[in-house]
């Protein structure tokens, strides 16, 4: 059928090996960007299965690589939010509906951290609830560590004091909150699609981060991206990358990715012309 809409198949038997570990509408999604026909699926003049097969790859790579900065960005984050509201508020401010900006975002939040710790086997959690039957939930530092990104994100964006949640974001080297909540919302959107294993380079993100035109640390200076593309939130993550690790090799290790795949359209990521000068990549 793909040789019958005009793919070029250089090694039938490699592909077909291919396709018994990476299901066809997987691989669709790096097939499509060759389509001249998108209804019909007709595919341009020498399109071939190994350049789909090259941008999966890639894609994979790719995934690996920001999931690892996610990691840090997540790690930080969790316990710059323990530290800093516990300091006021003490070890159940979590619980604590006063708090809050929105009422029912609270109880959805105090349900999902309840499901996660029963979910939870990590020593700490089961120790603690062996030693102790009151009060209902541990303390936050306890916790804080078994919620998912996606909770940890919306506590921050629930909380109601402003003064610690821009606190929380200037020990990140971001000036306001309000970049903070938004580079959080769509990089857990981003972590869930790395997590399913979804594509990501050339995919349109419903959650665009806020692009602040200046930045204490080294920044961008064309602010004037498409926002829902994934080089906006690769400015973002690398930029919180060299906050939290000034030694990180995410910049080198995403060059050497784009060098080691030259047929990759970074237009289609959302990068700009001459986007290695800028100083946040430079």
């Amino acid at each position: 059928m793909l040789k019958n809409r005009g793919l070029i198949i250089n090694d039938e038997k490699q592909a077909l090996k291919q396709l018994q570990i990476i299901s066809y509408f997987r691989l669709a999604n790096y097939l499509r960007p060759m389509e001249q026909d998108k209804e019909n699926h007709i595919f341009k003049s020498n399109s071939t299965f190994e350049n789909a097969l090259n941008l999966y790859y890639f894609d994979k790579k790719l995934r690996a690589l920001i999931f690892t900065a996610i990691q840090s960005i997540e790690i930080a984050l969790r316990t710059k939010i323990i530290h800093h509201i516990s300091l006021k508020y003490g070890a159940f401010w979590f619980t604590d509906i006063r708090l809050c900006s929105n009422q029912q975002m609270f109880a959805e939040n105090l349900n999902h951290i309840q499901q996660e710790l029963q979910r939870s086997k990590e020593d700490f959690i089961l120790e603690h609830f062996t030693k102790y039957t009151s009060p209902t939930f541990p303390p936050v530092w306890k916790t804080l560590e078994v919620v998912s990104f996606g909770t940890l994100s919306k506590l921050y964006y629930n909380l109601s004091d402003k003064v610690i949640k821009k606190q929380i974001a200037q020990d990140l080297n971001v000036p306001q909150h309000l970049y903070l909540e938004s580079w959080i919302k769509s990089t857990t959107v981003l972590r869930n699609c790395i997590a399913h294993h979804a594509r990501i380079w050339n995919r349109h993100f419903p959650n665009m981060p806020q692009l602040p035109k200046r930045m204490p640390k080294a920044w961008i200076s064309n602010t004037r991206l498409p926002m829902m593309k994934l080089y906006a939130q690769l400015c973002c993550i690398a930029y919180l990358q060299n906050n939290i690790h000034p030694d990180n090799s995410f910049k080198q290790d995403l060059f050497a990715l784009l060098n080691a795949h030259p047929n990759v359209d970074v237009k289609a990521m959302g990068f700009p012309v001459n986007w290695r000068e800028e100083p946040l990549w430079a």
